[in-house]
């Protein structure tokens, strides 16, 4: 079903089962064989709910008697200010006038009562992170900085601009209305090729699923070992590829090695039969066979990124139990492969639903990249949504220009099978994890075969791979892993230029089955992680051989010149 701004069904039905889970919690879901016990959970509850009633009331009379005192300049405890970072109520009226102060007060105490409810209710715990979840949307969605007459902001530069502001942003939801998505950025302001998606290379091979682009040298000698990386399927690659400063791909030529990408292709109706085990073996195994025959090596360093992570893991199982030994190290970075605890994202992955996936595209067909975008979008709609219903609709401005959110707004679509698989396999039932339990490729997939040394980084603020999942890989590769937990989140986490060298990492040498025993063992280090990857990546790239003046090879000679064609396809 197609709704306006590209709202999937996984988000509404989603919705409905959140409001189903605090209804039966509460013992009013009509109709149920359960609803005895659910009444006597609702008794059991009445005292902690009634608890909660008579603290937030108390709050509110505080409240109401500090505004007062405020706005006859008498100081006095009582206020309440919003989280550190959050920059809705950064306007002076909201400090400094009493009726907009009370508005926002009034707001954050009430959100606060919202989530103490969630959490006083008697919840299995993946019930309870769905309501929270939900809640949260909520919460977001009615600040009172989204809507025209309580945002003083939107009203002053309606009176400056004698309405024009308005009748901007009017323009702006009926085109966004009309293309069925909300506009995040100004989707004109580069070019991929030109502005973004700009190092130097050749596609040296291509198939139907991707496009492998080779990069052209810039030291005069080059690591003996290339690198190959193995971006999402769910994104664009050139993530790793901005701009000059924050290339990922340009700091790893820069500092001596051969770097070979895949590009996947974005899948149109014609790829509507496309599974996982073609990721699997035409793409990530295949890209490594090529790799290394265009360098004429033993082994090849490979890197993987998200689910592109993921794949390469599968890849390299089952390359491992085939005897396979041309692969030299393994970087993963924000990778699950054990789906236990999966983050916001497992609150849109339950049987029903992924029943229902596989009976629509299971066989055939494809999932929307513009239905996925969205599911993204709300993991961080505070700064993703919210901000730009604002800027777009109420204020009537331009979306900003921003490299990162550019690439976010290029989304792609996946292979119905093949998302179907993914979800199931990896999200619902877990069975990645299990030795033996998936075979792919026609080979059982044992993780614990991955014997190489590995470097497994995640980030502190994941939303989408939290990083104790991600420190879960470490306990199921058998080779020596190096753990590196990075600061910001899942995008910028990973993307922190060695040159700018802002924020920091952790590292520890113990291995603790608990991630918290592991970061209250490990030492905080300031500056990027690139850095400290590099210097781990070196002894794994053999030694430096003189680099090569032409890309690919006789078997596998260069193509297009790089991003390639595959990356510059829009989802339809």
């Amino acid at each position: 079903m197609n709704r306006p701004f590209n709202v999937p069904d996984e988000f509404v039905e989603g919705f409905l089962k959140a409001g189903e889970s605090l209804w039966r919690s509460l013992g009013w879901a009509p109709n149920s064989d359960r609803d005895g016990a659910n009444l006597g959970s609702a008794l059991n509850l009445s005292g902690r709910l009634a608890e909660l009633q008579a603290e937030h009331m108390k709050r509110l009379y505080q409240l109401t008697e500090h505004v007062i005192k405020s706005a006859a300049g008498v100081q006095g405890e009582g206020g309440i200010e919003p989280a550190r970072g959050d920059r809705r109520f950064n306007a002076t009226e909201w400090r400094d006038d009493a009726a907009y102060s009370l508005l926002k007060q009034c707001y954050l105490l009430n959100s606060r009562y919202c989530v103490d409810f969630v959490e006083a209710l008697d919840l299995d715990e993946k019930e309870k992170h769905r309501l929270r979840f939900f809640t949260r949307q909520l919460i977001e969605a009615m600040s009172p900085t989204n809507f025209l007459a309580t945002n003083p902001d939107v009203i002053k530069l309606a009176t400056d601009s004698e309405g024009q502001s308005l009748k901007a942003g009017l323009e702006n939801l009926m085109s966004d209305l009309g293309r069925g998505s909300l506009t995040i950025t100004d989707e004109e302001a580069f070019e991929v090729g030109k502005d973004v998606a700009a190092s130097r290379g050749a596609v040296v091979f291509e198939n139907e699923l991707f496009q492998l682009i080779q990069y052209a040298p810039a030291t005069e000698q080059v690591a003996a070992r290339p690198l190959l990386i193995v971006p999402p399927c769910i994104n664009k690659f050139y993530i790793l590829d901005l701009q000059p400063a924050n290339s990922f791909v340009r700091f790893a030529v820069e500092n001596g090695f051969t770097v070979f990408v895949v590009s996947w292709r974005n899948p149109d109706a014609s790829c509507g039969h496309i599974r996982w085990d073609d990721y699997v073996e035409d793409g990530a195994i295949r890209a490594i066979d090529i790799a290394r025959s265009i360098s004429g090596v033993d082994k090849i360093n490979v890197l993987g990124w998200c689910v592109g992570g993921t794949i390469l893991s599968s890849a390299l199982a089952i390359l491992r139990t085939r005897g396979d030994e041309s692969v030299a190290s393994v970087t993963l970075l924000t990778t699950m492969l054990d789906f236990r605890e999966p983050g916001d994202l497992g609150v849109f992955v339950d049987e029903e639903g992924v029943r229902q996936r596989e009976q629509t595209i299971g066989r055939e067909g494809i999932y929307r990249g513009a239905e996925l975008g969205f599911v993204f979008q709300t993991l961080r709609s505070k700064e993703l949504i919210w901000p730009n219903v604002i800027n777009n609709y109420l204020k009537g401005k331009s979306p900003e220009r921003f490299d990162l959110l550019f690439w976010n707004a290029d989304v792609t679509n996946l292979p119905g099978p093949m998302y179907c698989f993914y979800i199931r396999n990896m999200y619902l039932e877990n069975n990645l994890r299990e030795p033996n339990r998936l075979t792919m490729c026609g080979t059982p997939v044992d993780l614990a075969r991955v014997d190489l040394p590995a470097y497994v980084l995640a980030t502190a603020e994941d939303h989408i791979v939290p990083w104790r999942s991600a420190y879960r890989t470490t306990g199921l590769f058998s080779g020596n892993t190096r753990f590196v937990l990075g600061a910001s989140g899942h995008i910028a986490g990973v993307i922190n230029p060695a040159s700018k060298n802002k924020r920091s990492y952790w590292l520890s040498d113990q291995r603790c089955d608990d991630p918290a025993a592991w970061l209250a063992s490990a030492d905080e280090r300031p500056g990027s992680w690139w850095n400290d990857w590099i210097a781990w990546l070196k002894p794994w790239a053999e030694d430096r051989v003189p680099a090569r003046t032409q890309l690919g090879s006789n078997l596998y000679p260069p193509g297009e010149a790089a991003p390639g064609r595959f990356v510059k396809a829009k989802a339809n």
